[in-house]
């Protein structure tokens, strides 16, 4: 499935959760404190912008956003809060799709690296993150950590995470690094409703190599926004690359 159709219309209009799960304070707000920060006064690009949950409150921060998004759906979403003289968007794909101008920070937040479902397309992005930046530049990826410790012998699928009215589980084809996550969502009736997404999974090691192609060195790592230590037992991460000041 090309990710145009997973992003539809109905996943855009179900995308928003105000004050709960992404869209969280105590998830959102730490967030955008360090993005503000990262920018240095500069201006940023949001790689997979989509419906602005990160881009919204951080152009209201001062910081300059300027966005690459996919989907014309999701694209919508985000022009009810914003138009384009206050955050302007281009149409295109995270991995080729160039914006006008020079930033201090490029950023991808909230696993969406893995919907690039090869290595060369997770490296291209790498790519073109640092054609967008200036020396010194940052690229900050959210992503989690493939939980492939928590796969029994011979099976394909975990469930990660369970609640009422929800269900989330992925399943895994480890020959391709690729894995599917079912979201189950249902109430008191007999009905529930499914959204897939596809994913490659990406370990740090091999993130950091991308890194390294593209002409970046990782600059710190942590296990979420707010600068918790990142270890073993951590199950995201927020890596900062930079470009060299003096490339």
């Amino acid at each position: 499935m090309e990710q145009e159709e997973i992003w539809d219309t109905d996943a855009a209009q179900r995308y928003d959760t105000p004050g709960t799960g992404m869209f969280a304070p105590e998830v959102l707000v730490p967030t955008v404190d360090r993005l503000a920060e990262l920018a240095g006064g500069g201006a940023a690009l949001e790689f997979a912008i989509g419906t602005g949950r990160v881009a919204v409150p951080l152009a209201r921060r001062g910081v300059p956003v300027t966005g690459i998004e996919l989907s014309r759906p999701m694209l919508d979403r985000l022009r009810a809060k914003a138009d384009e003289a206050t955050i302007p968007v281009i149409v295109g794909d995270m991995a080729t799709a160039t914006a006008p101008g020079t930033y201090t920070l490029v950023y991808l937040v909230y696993n969406t690296i893995s919907n690039l479902l090869t290595q060369a397309e997770q490296v291209e992005c790498f790519r073109n993150a640092a054609r967008h930046l200036g020396p010194g530049g940052r690229f900050v990826i959210e992503l989690w950590v493939p939980e492939l410790r928590k796969l029994p012998p011979g099976q394909t699928a975990t469930v990660w995470h369970a609640e009422p009215g929800y269900i989330g589980l992925d399943t895994y084809d480890v020959l391709r690094q690729h894995v599917v996550s079912h979201h189950f969502s249902f109430d008191d009736t007999k009905r529930a409703r499914l959204f897939r997404s596809p994913h490659r999974y990406i370990w740090p090691a091999e993130l950091d190599l991308m890194a390294q192609l593209a002409g970046f060195a990782l600059e710190s790592r942590h296990a979420d926004w707010t600068g918790a230590e990142f270890t073993a037992e951590s199950r995201s991460h927020v890596s900062v690359y930079r470009i060299p000041p003096s490339r």
